[in-house]
């Protein structure tokens, strides 16, 4: 009866956050990528729950203890990670019955490759990967498989194995074709008749940087728009500083459009246009882009110097935390959770944009005005 009581208490405690997280959601997010995210995201139950997952929740349910979970996290590179991170470690806390082991593999695909086979070694119930890149995960994810420990990936995907039970996250695609959307919209109304864009992408290979990249040059390819170049600043503030300091030599007076894949790397491109006396933002000659809309961006974007900030949600622990509950339990889960995330713009002149996302529906989807109240609910 205590251990019964004991896991009852978790998943009454995880659900409990899953529904503030839900709710804070609701509340900012009136673009819900639900609508714009594929149609698998509410979705046949996972059948990859397969005998060893049962029998690891089995375990986990009778054994009288904490609930013992691997976090193999990306690193610390920004402020988006920071809050993911935060997020996950305090939905698996031990007041909500859990034991979290967490690794902070600082980018570095081998150490987390390492850190996933000690979690298995060391015999946890459950691991959560956010991968640093979206290749090379099928053996590491057999073996966790063939230990009866099930896999739970958040954030960036995996594309070379479905070994895993579950993928929260956000539709990375839809954010470069909103972002394309909103340009395309954008330059009309103001005019501008020639884009010239310099892209900094995130880091090279990892799903973030593939699906905004291929979502934002498909806009562009479709609207005879120039890329002038397109280079990775490794989602870090002193990489975007970096590409721009070496775009604004290589193309100055070139370019009209800086697309920067996260706010830290629209961070480091300020300063180095600002050194440049590059003018952008709203009233300037350059259409600044980004990507994230933590609050430090959304503090650029209200100050007008970040034109439109597409949300990635880094909130995924209460739904990470509850479908390792769901497990426990005997129970089943979605193969694919998709977060609600908003768009954000420095200008009321555009509400809403049109486009056809990820999953072939054409979707309209409102654009929020940044106000101080917004900034105060962010993370």
């Amino acid at each position: 009866m205590k251990k019964f009581l004991a896991l009852a208490l978790a998943i009454v405690m995880v659900a409990s956050l899953v529904a503030c997280a839900s709710g804070n959601s609701a509340s900012t997010a009136a673009s819900s990528t639900a609508a714009s995210a594929p149609a698998a995201s509410a979705a046949a139950s996972s059948t990859a729950a397969s005998a060893s997952a049962s029998s690891a929740a089995a375990s986990a349910a009778t054994s009288g203890e904490l609930i013992t979970v691997g976090f193999a996290q990306v690193g610390h590179e920004s402020d988006w990670r920071t809050a993911s991170t935060n997020s996950v470690q305090a939905a698996f806390s031990k007041d909500n019955g859990f034991d979290l082991q967490f690794v902070d593999c600082d980018n570095d695909s081998a150490a987390q490759l390492e850190a996933v086979r000690n979690f298995i070694q060391q015999g946890v119930d459950y691991i959560v990967i956010d991968p640093i890149v979206s290749t090379g995960w099928d053996t590491v994810l057999g073996e966790a498989q063939d230990a009866g420990i099930p896999v739970i990936v958040i954030d960036r995907t995996i594309d070379d194995s479905d070994k895993y039970i579950a993928w929260v996250g956000s539709e990375f695609t839809n954010e470069g074709l909103a972002a394309g959307a909103w340009l395309k919209a954008y330059a009309e109304l103001k005019g501008i008749k020639e884009l010239n864009i310099l892209v900094i992408e995130g880091t090279t290979g990892s799903s973030a940087q593939i699906g905004r990249t291929d979502g934002f040059k498909k806009y562009a390819d479709d609207n005879g728009w120039n890329i002038l170049d397109s280079q990775s600043g490794d989602f870090t503030q002193d990489g975007g500083q970096a590409v721009m300091e070496s775009y604004c030599k290589s193309y100055a007076g070139k370019f009209n459009v800086v697309v920067c894949q996260n706010d830290n790397e629209a961070f480091g491109a300020e300063d180095a246009m600002n050194a440049a006396g590059v003018k952008y933002g709203v009233g300037g000659d350059v259409i600044l882009i980004s990507f994230d809309a933590c609050t430090a961006g959304l503090t650029e974007v209200l100050g007008g110097k970040i034109n439109a900030d597409f949300q990635c949600n880094p909130l995924q622990g209460p739904d990470c935390a509850k479908i390792v509950s769901t497990l426990a339990s005997g129970g089943t889960v979605d193969k694919q959770t998709f977060m609600a995330e908003p768009w954000y713009v420095a200008e009321p002149d555009l509400t809403e944009i049109t486009y056809t996302n990820h999953a072939g529906n054409e979707v309209t989807e409102p654009l929020v005005l940044v106000t101080q109240d917004i900034i105060d609910a962010d993370y």
